[in-house]
């Protein structure tokens, strides 16, 4: 076979074509750019460890930064701040890091494992009793008689840390039939009508649509739980972990977060 050199015009020029016909390449304008994503934004999953209580108003907040960034999901993993705690400090992946205490936030610093958090909301307690309020539980004193079936958080988890504290304020021992590992277990004790009361935050009373009634108490002001945001130094998406909680601690997050009974910081 022979082959014989092709003249250099026949080289160069379906190479100079090639190449003006690459974005950014040649005389032309570059090529405008199909996205409307910010860098850092595109199709990405940005986690969220968040305290049980926050369920309602994180699943409405994600929705609203997906909103805000097309093409990303926010990923939600609910539960007890204790054990979310513990499962970012034995190395679960996450972005953000929402609880519903100092003392447990302070286990992910104190790992070096989270920035500096930020307190976006406070919560109390309030009594819940079943719609018809069978044992008739008026007070937190009610709460002490043996026919009275009460349900409480566990006391690791920051709900059953606010419950002892206010049992405390108010001088009142209390013997739960059972202790709940995250506030929404303890409500639906509640709501199914398995307890006659328990102590769970304002904010589930109300999220709870009628299911249950409220009874507020004076020592519930002792007992306020202040909630820390940070993210996670190890956060994949941190880009986007500083933006959603930019948007937690914002007016709107502040209005979704006071809409579902939560105090402000």
């Amino acid at each position: 076979m022979v082959f014989r050199r092709l003249p250099r015009w026949a080289i160069v020029l379906p190479v100079a074509l090639a190449l003006t016909a690459l974005p950014g390449c040649g005389s032309g304008a570059p090529a405008a750019s199909t996205s409307s994503t910010s860098p850092g934004e595109g199709a990405k999953e940005v986690t969220v460890f968040a305290a049980a209580s926050l369920t309602e108003t994180f699943t409405e907040l994600g929705r609203t930064f997906e909103a805000a960034h097309p093409g990303t999901t926010v990923k939600l993993n609910f539960g007890s701040s204790s054990t979310l705690a513990q499962q970012i400090v034995q190395g679960a992946p996450a972005d953000v890091f929402a609880s519903a205490s100092p003392a447990t936030m302070k286990t992910v610093t104190d790992a070096s494992l989270a920035g500096s958090p930020t307190t976006f909301a406070r919560n109390k307690l309030q009594i819940a009793v079943p719609a018809g309020n069978p044992a008739k539980v008026d007070e937190l004193k009610d709460l002490t008689v043996p026919q009275v079936k009460v349900a409480l958080c566990a006391e690791q988890v920051p709900c059953g840390a606010a419950a002892v504290k206010a049992l405390d304020a108010a001088g009142l021992e209390v013997t739960p039939v059972t202790l709940e590992q995250d506030v929404k277990a303890t409500l639906t004790k509640v709501e199914l009508g398995e307890v006659d009361a328990a102590l769970v935050y304002t904010t589930d009373v109300i999220a709870s649509g009628g299911k249950v009634r409220g009874i507020a108490f004076p020592e519930a002001d002792q007992a306020i739980n202040d909630y820390p945001i940070a993210v996670l130094t190890e956060a994949p998406a941190g880009d986007l972990a500083r933006r959603l909680v930019d948007l937690v601690v914002s007016r709107q997050g502040k209005d979704t977060l006071t809409k579902a009974g939560f105090e402000a910081p």
